[in-house]
């Protein structure tokens, strides 16, 4: 009886894994841009952030792979909070969050001209789930600014997370900073 329960499944993931592939391949680099060094004092250390570096090369995305009712993402840490690894303030509001709200930000393609602003993802990982509200932009075009708190852009597939969000999903804190999740518009 079991078999007869897991065939449809089978046979549905075949049919949309061709699509999944091909929306993935159609997000290509939209381009490229050289690093320049930050100026004294302006990389934030706060949650391990990566600031440009002089002279390397970095890949920007206008897109983003499509969503699905469950979409692959690395979900990273962030800060919201002024002055730390968020750079400016959220682009939804224009406010800073505090690190014990569940707030996240998305890369560009996901972003979607801010048509996620203010509304609610689930972001499903180690075994757990959580609601988060989209308050920012993962700028995946372009960063190594202060706009950009000196940091490279973002890959096209990040979910960038408040320390609230990790908690909720049960992550030890010393295993925060990349994570495999999936997440769906809630």
């Amino acid at each position: 009886m079991e078999n007869l329960f897991s065939l449809p499944i089978i046979i549905c993931f075949l049919l949309v894994l061709p699509n999944f592939l091909s929306a993935k391949a159609q997000c290509v680099p939209s381009g490229t841009f050289t690093g320049t060094k930050p100026p004294p004092g302006q990389c934030p250390s706060e949650n391990d952030s990566d600031c440009c570096v002089q002279g390397k090369l970095y890949t920007t995305y206008g897109c983003s792979p499509q969503v699905w009712p469950f979409t692959p993402a690395t979900l990273r840490l962030n800060s919201f909070r002024k002055g730390n690894d968020g750079g400016g303030p959220s682009e939804c509001d224009n406010q800073y969050h505090p690190d014990d709200a569940p707030v996240v930000a998305l890369s560009t393609g996901w972003f979607d001209n801010r048509s996620r602003c203010m509304k609610y993802i689930t972001i499903y990982g180690n075994g757990q789930s959580v609601r988060a509200i989209v308050v920012d932009e993962c700028d995946s075009t372009s960063g190594c600014d202060g706009n950009h708190g000196y940091q490279p852009p973002c890959s096209n597939n990040v979910v960038d997370a408040s320390s609230a969000v990790w908690r909720a999903l049960g992550v030890p804190e010393r295993n925060w900073g990349d994570l495999s999740v999936i997440w769906s518009d809630a």
